[in-house]
C-alpha cells in the first residue's frame, strides 16, 4: 500500500507549522485543527520525519487550556534552545471569552519550557504578557524567537497592529527584546511598512550573505511573502517573485539542515470538498525546499527526497504515439494518454518552446480529447503558470452559463520566466492534492476534487512547442 506524500492527522487538519530541526530530524509542530461545534480549544501536535516522506505522529505536544484559561486556544509561535539546552517554547494564547481593550478577543505572548528534550513542556503562567502601548490587544501573536549574537540579546518579533491608521494598513511586525528568554521589553518595530492588515507567522533567518524575513500576508492576499537583506536591521528589499506559492500554500515557516533550507506550511481545503468550495482555514501539511539563486533571492521546488521516493514508472500510452512537436502556429493541439493516472504519483514534463508561443502545459485527470481536464498552463507571453480546469462551473447547458467569462482558477496563478528554450514542469498529485513546479524555481499548490480520474496530456496553443520528455512514475504497485 502506498503511504501519503501530505501529512494530516486522521482526526483533524493541520494548521500553521512551527517547525524545529534536531539532530537531523524535522520536529513539525502544528496547530490541531478540529471542526466540530462547540468549537473545541486548539493545541499544539507533533509530528516527525527525518526523510520529508515519512512521518510519525505523536498527537498532541502542548496541550490548550480549560474554558477558562487565557490559553483555551494555543496558537503560532516558535521553539528555541538556550544555551544549557532547555528548550523554550514561546506561543499566542487566546480565550474567545476573553475581551481586550478593544473589545476583541484578547491574544497574548505565553512561554513554556522543556528539560526533557521537549518530551515535555511545563507552562509558565507568570511570564505572560499582551500588546505593548500603540499596538491592537487582538492582535498579538505568532511570536518568533532568534538570537542576535552581534546584539548579544534575543529579539522576539511579533504578528500586530497600531491602534491608528487606514483600517487595512495597520499591520506591522512588533519586537521585544530579552537578555535572559524571561523578561521582554518592547523596542521599535522590526518592519513598519503599514502595507497589509497584519504579517502572521514571521519568521527571519541568514543564509550566507542574506538575511530573509518570511511572512503570511492577511490582506487582500493569503499569501505568504519574504523580503531580503544584507542584515537582520535591513533595509528589507522586494524580489522580483516576492511570493513563496500561491494562495492555497499559506502560513509557511522554515526550517535549516546540512544547509538546505525548508519551508513548511499547509495546503488550504476548501468547502464541501469539492472545486468550487471556498478556502478553508488549514489543510493537509506541504513542504517546498528553498534553493538560493546567484544574486540571493529564493527558488522554490520539491526536495531531492520526495520526488526520489516515487521509484516505479508508469508507461504512457498514446493512440499513435506521443507526437514529439506540437506545431499550432494558429491553433490548439493536445495528446492525452489514454491510461489513466493513477491516485498518487509525480509527473515531469520537458518542453522545449519556441518564441512568440501563446500557451502549453500539461493536463491532469483528462478526458479522450483534451476538452475536459485539470490544466497547468504556461503562457510565455504573460510570463507566468496557472492552474485551471474545464469546465469551471456549470449553471445551465449553454455556453455562457459554463463560466466561460472566468479566465482561469483565481488566485492560483504564479509569475515565472518562460523565455524561449528548454523549461521543466513538475507535478505531484496524491487524492486531491496537487503540487506544480517550474524550473525548480516556482511553486503552486492547489486542491483537485471533482475530476478524480482522467489521463494525462500535454498540450500546445498558438505555437510551437517540443517535448523532449515526459514521464510519469508512482511509488509502489498499487
Amino acid at each position: 500500500m502506498s503511504y501519503p506524500v501530505f501529512f494530516q492527522p486522521s482526526d483533524g487538519w493541520v494548521g500553521d507549522l512551527i517547525p524545529f530541526q534536531q539532530d537531523g530530524e524535522f520536529w513539525l509542530f502544528y496547530l490541531h485543527e478540529v471542526r466540530a461545534e462547540p468549537k473545541p480549544g486548539t493545541a499544539w501536535n507533533l509530528v516527525t520525519t527525518k526523510d520529508l516522506t515519512q512521518f510519525q505522529d505523536h498527537g498532541v505536544a502542548l496541550p490548550h487550556g480549560t474554558t477558562d484559561d487565557p490559553d483555551f486556544n494555543c496558537y503560532t509561535g516558535s521553539i528555541i534552545a538556550d544555551g544549557s539546552g532547555v528548550h523554550h517554547l514561546f506561543y499566542t494564547g487566546q480565550n474567545p471569552n476573553t475581551r481586550g481593550r478593544d473589545g476583541l478577543p484578547l491574544q497574548l505572548v505565553m512561554h513554556a519550557t522543556s528539560t526533557d528534550g521537549m518530551g515535555s513542556w511545563t507552562k509558565h503562567p507568570g511570564l505572560t504578557f499582551g500588546a505593548s502601548d500603540g499596538y491592537e490587544s487582538a492582535d498579538w501573536r505568532d511570536p518568533f524567537v532568534f538570537r542576535d549574537d552581534e546584539a548579544g540579546l534575543w529579539r522576539m518579533l511579533l504578528a500586530a497592529r497600531h491602534i491608528d491608521g487606514p483600517e487595512r494598513r495597520r499591520g506591522v511586525i512588533a519586537q521585544c527584546v530579552s537578555k535572559d528568554l524571561m523578561v521582554w521589553e518592547p523596542t521599535e518595530p522590526f518592519w513598519d511598512p503599514r502595507r497589509y492588515v497584519t504579517h502572521e507567522c514571521p519568521d527571519v533567518f541568514q543564509w550566507g550573505n542574506w538575511w530573509y524575513m518570511v511572512y503570511s500576508e492577511f490582506s487582500e492576499s493569503f499569501t505568504t511573502r519574504y523580503r531580503m537583506a544584507a542584515s537582520p536591521s535591513g533595509p528589507w528589499t522586494v524580489p522580483v517573485r516576492d511570493s513563496i506559492d500561491g494562495r492555497a500554500f499559506y502560513a509557511s515557516k522554515t526550517a535549516e539542515r546540512d544547509g538546505r533550507r525548508f519551508f513548511f506550511g499547509w495546503i488550504a481545503s476548501k468547502e464541501g470538498s469539492n472545486d468550487d468550495g471556498a478556502w478553508q482555514w488549514a489543510g493537509t501539511m506541504s513542504s517546498l525546499e528553498a534553493r538560493q539563486n546567484a544574486d540571493g533571492t529564493l527558488a522554490f521546488g520539491f526536495a531531492d527526497e520526495l520526488v526520489d521516493s516515487f521509484w516505479d514508472e508508469v508507461p504512457l500510452e498514446f493512440d499513435g504515439g506521443l507526437p514529439a512537436r506540437l506545431e499550432v502556429p494558429d491553433g490548439y493541439l493536445a495528446a492525452v494518454s489514454t491510461n489513466n493516472l493513477p491516485t498518487q504519483f509525480y509527473a515531469k514534463a520537458v518542453l522545449d518552446i519556441q518564441a512568440g508561443t501563446t500557451e502549453c502545459g500539461m493536463l491532469l485527470r483528462s478526458g479522450p480529447d483534451g476538452d475536459h481536464a485539470y490544466v497547468l498552463r504556461l503562457e510565455p507571453k504573460r510570463g507566468r503558470l496557472l492552474f485551471d480546469r474545464w469546465p469551471r462551473a456549470i449553471t445551465g447547458d449553454a455556453q455562457w452559463r459554463v463560466s466561460g467569462d472566468v479566465p482561469f482558477a483565481i488566485e492560483l496563478e504564479r509569475p515565472c520566466d518562460l523565455t524561449p528554450g528548454q523549461h521543466t514542469l513538475e507535478v505531484v498529485v496524491d487524492g486531491d492534492l496537487c503540487v506544480a513546479v517550474v524550473d525548480r524555481q516556482v511553486a503552486l499548490s492547489t486542491r483537485i476534487y471533482d475530476r478524480p480520474t482522467g489521463g494525462l496530456g500535454v498540450f500546445a496553443g498558438e505555437g510551437s512547442v517540443t517535448v523532449t520528455h515526459l514521464e510519469v512514475r508512482k511509488r509502489t504497485d498499487n
